[in-house]
C-alpha cells in the first residue's frame, strides 16, 4: 500500500504544560500505533509542528481529527503527498519540546524557530518545515 505524509503547524488555544505535553504524547502514540502512523511532533511557545506518515486514508483521517481538536487553532497544512519511504519509521511519535535550553544546542538548530511558525515565511516555504523536523529526527538517534 502506498505511503503518504502530511505536515502541519498550529497554535494551542492555551499553552501546554509539561504534563499536558506528556499526556498528549502518550495519547498520540497509542492512537498512532493503532493506525500504523509514524511521525514527529515539535512544540515551542504554544505552537506545534507535526509530520505524520502512513497509509493515505489513515493519515487523512488523523489530520481531520486534529483539525477538529479544540486544543488547536490556526492550523496550516504545510505539505502533503505520497512518499516512497517513511522518514520516521521507528517512531509512533517522536517529540521535542523546543522551549528547553537543551534544544538550542542541537546541531542544525536554526533561529528560524524563533520566527512566528504560522506567519507567511513558513507557508511560503513548507520544505523548510520538513527540513526542521528532519534535523531533530537526526539529533534524536
Amino acid at each position: 500500500m502506498p505511503l503518504f505524509h502530511l505536515a502541519y503547524a498550529s497554535s494551542a488555544t492555551e499553552p501546554f504544560s509539561e504534563a499536558d505535553l506528556l499526556e498528549l504524547l502518550a495519547q498520540a502514540r497509542q492512537n498512532n500505533t493503532a493506525l500504523n502512523i509514524t511521525g514527529m511532533l515539535l512544540y515551542r511557545g504554544g505552537n506545534f509542528m507535526q509530520a505524520i506518515e502512513g497509509e493515505e486514508e489513515a493519515v487523512r483521517r488523523l489530520h481531520r481529527r486534529i483539525v477538529g481538536d479544540p486544543r488547536h487553532t490556526g492550523l496550516i497544512t504545510l505539505l502533503q503527498g505520497p512518499i516512497a519511504t517513511r522518514s520516521f519509521p521507528d517512531w509512533t511519535m517522536g517529540f521535542r519540546n523546543l522551549d528547553s535550553a537543551a534544544a538550542k544546542t542541537t546541531p542544525g538548530y536554526s533561529e528560524f524557530l524563533n520566527d512566528d511558525w504560522l506567519g507567511p515565511e513558513l507557508g511560503e516555504n513548507p520544505g523548510r518545515a520538513l527540513r526542521l523536523l528532519n534535523v531533530f529526527r537526526q539529533s534524536m538517534r
